[in-house]
């Protein structure tokens, strides 16, 4: 068996047919027709009334802060454990981040843990979706109207799964996604950001597409930034959008599957199949080492790594980034659920292009390296 990675991207649909469209009628940059046509496809599936395409899903993020109302001096709620562009996002905009820890069983943000961090700086709450099941967003939303805060929820991870039957991307002002290849749907880079609110989706197209003004394109009334999309990117967004109802089945009988073979070992802690809420959608499959196992994730992945598996670790807390540290950001915070999960955690080749013998083969080596 070749070496599997940790993520395969699949291309099997009318990619190349489009791009030979955006080719043949000169159709490359932003202005092309595709770009829209993915905008109201993503938008439609996550019930939004409008959706707006850019570079990738960090600029979606920062684009969507600055949106939603975000200045400086406000306080932004969000998890520890989570990937950096949420944190970088709250901060460019001259904001704080201000952090929960996670649940132990879903990976997800505590949102028990949000009402005793509100203050009178708090004009938000990032909602952010973790691995393959949603946050519980009802007590969040509840939170929200009570005190009258925005609501940023992060659905990058989620394409396609739903929290309580309603679609993620759905929930609070403004949400965004990421097309990175390892996601659902992948523009090779790419993000969109989706709203109800038309001031916020004006504002959004505004920033990404370097604020010009309307009716004097050189004319700029504030910066913004050149986060626009290509309809090259769109074009291949468009084909991979038409096999998304695929994909998801596909990623959760890669999840059930691997589940399946791995169920009884007894040194890891696999994910949650459902909660009362959603069914896993796996968006990849995580895997967390008890720590009576004595190793920890980083041990653990080089050892795979010689058995030709890639893996990824989880991600690594924002408390305990280097760059928030040196500038004196959570000093003397603890969130230990999510140093747990940055110290033991990590996940196994979860991509869409992933074969049923992979999937077999990867399973063999896990239970080789802890059982044997």
């Amino acid at each position: 068996m070749n070496y599997i990675p940790v993520n395969e991207p699949l291309l099997d649909g009318n990619e190349k047919k489009y791009l030979q469209k955006c080719i043949e009628t000169g159709w490359i940059s932003s202005e092309g027709p595709y770009v829209k046509e993915l905008e109201e496809k993503v938008s439609l599936m996550s019930g939004r009334k409008f959706g707006i395409a850019v570079c990738n899903g960090t600029a979606a993020l920062e684009a969507a802060v600055i949106a939603a109302g975000i200045k400086e001096g406000d306080e932004v709620i969000m998890p520890s454990f989570t990937i950096i562009s949420c944190a970088s996002a709250v901060i460019r905009a001259g904001a704080r981040p201000v952090l929960v820890d996670s649940e132990s069983d879903t990976w997800n943000m505590d949102t028990g843990q949000i009402r005793d961090k509100i203050t009178g700086r708090t004009s938000a709450i990032m909602i952010v979706h973790i691995y393959g099941l949603p946050v519980d967003i009802d007590p969040v939303l509840k939170i929200a109207e009570e005190f009258n805060l925005k609501v940023i929820e992060d659905a990058a991870e989620l394409i396609g799964q739903t929290y309580k039957g309603k679609p993620c991307g759905n929930f609070g002002d403004v949400s965004t996604f990421s097309f990175y290849p390892n996601k659902h749907i992948t523009t090779g880079e790419g993000g969109m950001i989706v709203t109800d609110d038309a001031e916020i989706a004006e504002k959004c197209r505004s920033l990404r597409n370097l604020c010009f003004k309307n009716g004097r394109r050189f004319v700029h009334d504030e910066l913004g930034f050149n986060f626009r999309m290509t309809n090259l990117q769109a074009a291949v967004g468009t084909a991979q959008f038409e096999k998304l109802n695929e994909k998801i089945i596909k990623k959760r009988m890669t999840g059930k599957l691997y589940s399946e073979l791995l169920k009884d070992i007894p040194f890891i802690k696999l994910p949650l199949e459902k909660t009362e809420f959603a069914d896993n959608i796996y968006w990849v499959y995580g895997i967390l080492i008890r720590k009576e196992y004595g190793m920890n994730a980083e041990q653990i992945m080089k050892e795979l790594d010689n058995l030709k598996i890639g893996t990824r670790p989880f991600f690594y807390p924002m408390h305990l980034q280097p760059v928030f540290k040196k500038s004196g950001m959570f000093r003397n915070e603890e969130y230990p659920v999510s140093e747990n999960l940055a110290e033991y955690g990590f996940y196994i080749p979860s991509g869409l292009g992933l074969t049923e013998d992979q999937i077999k083969y990867t399973a063999e080596k896990i239970r080789k390296v802890f059982c044997d």
